[in-house]
């Protein structure tokens, strides 16, 4: 498995300065081990609310980046259902 290179981190919404890559056909964000830690760190102190909101801005993120690079499409409303009841 190898790492690819998508370009320079200002053409990726959403990633700050860091370096994004394809690896094994997920894109992936290069980061500091300090920046890892601390992460981590804060993922252990924050409450199960506090995570939830996370994930759940982390997704409107990622979706509002992929809408930007024309990269979105529809989800049936059956669908969309069906995830916030197995959430």
């Amino acid at each position: 498995m190898t790492a690819q290179p998508t370009g320079p981190a200002h053409t990726r919404p959403g990633t700050g300065s860091y370096e994004v890559i394809h690896l094994g056909g997920h894109a992936a964000v290069v980061v500091p081990v300090t920046d890892f830690m601390r992460l981590r760190a804060l993922e252990r102190l924050a409450s199960a609310r506090e995570l939830e909101g996370a994930e759940d801005t982390a997704a409107l993120q990622e979706w509002r980046a992929r809408e930007a690079a024309g990269q979105t499409s529809g989800v049936p409303a059956g669908q969309v259902w069906q995830r916030l009841i197995s959430r």
